[in-house]
């Protein structure tokens, strides 16, 4: 058996992501299960009508009716997973950069000894691989990156 050609392994990967796409929006559109589940099932029905077509062209044509159609019956408002890009969460926990820790108050860094011990070893680690790894930085190149 052969690998499968690049061609069909991307049409594949298109027609997939079709399906879900438009499961996806018949989501948003119906909100009780059972009928979101019918209509699912009836979608499901209309891509198993054409599983076995052949002719490259009129499966390609396919298709591309498939997400035309699809933009056509977009919902107004898709539900989003809170999480995801568009979410109502999405970049909600903003995680400061490492940088920060480097401004806090001595007094502050006292209530962690054993961490801020730890990070300072790992930083000067960090710089012998640097210099190791890329070199020492000249005062000429600190001087003229700002």
């Amino acid at each position: 058996m052969s690998a499968p050609t690049t061609a069909a392994l991307a049409h594949t990967r298109r027609v997939c992501s079709l399906y879900k796409k438009s499961l996806r929006n018949l989501e948003s559109w119906y909100d009780r299960r059972h009928i979101f589940r019918y209509q699912a099932t009836l979608m499901r029905a209309r891509f198993d009508q054409h599983r076995n077509e052949k002719d490259p062209a009129k499966v390609a044509q396919l298709v591309t009716d498939g997400e035309k159609e699809l933009f056509e019956k977009q919902h107004y408002q898709p539900k989003k997973f809170p999480m995801s890009p568009g979410g109502v969460a999405f970049e909600r926990e903003v995680i400061p950069p490492d940088w920060v820790l480097d401004y806090w108050h001595p007094l502050e860094k006292a209530q962690f000894p054993d961490y801020f011990a730890r990070r300072e070893k790992r930083k000067e680690e960090y710089v012998v691989w640097w210099e190791k790894q890329y070199g020492k930085s000249s005062a000429n190149d600190s001087s003229s990156h700002h």
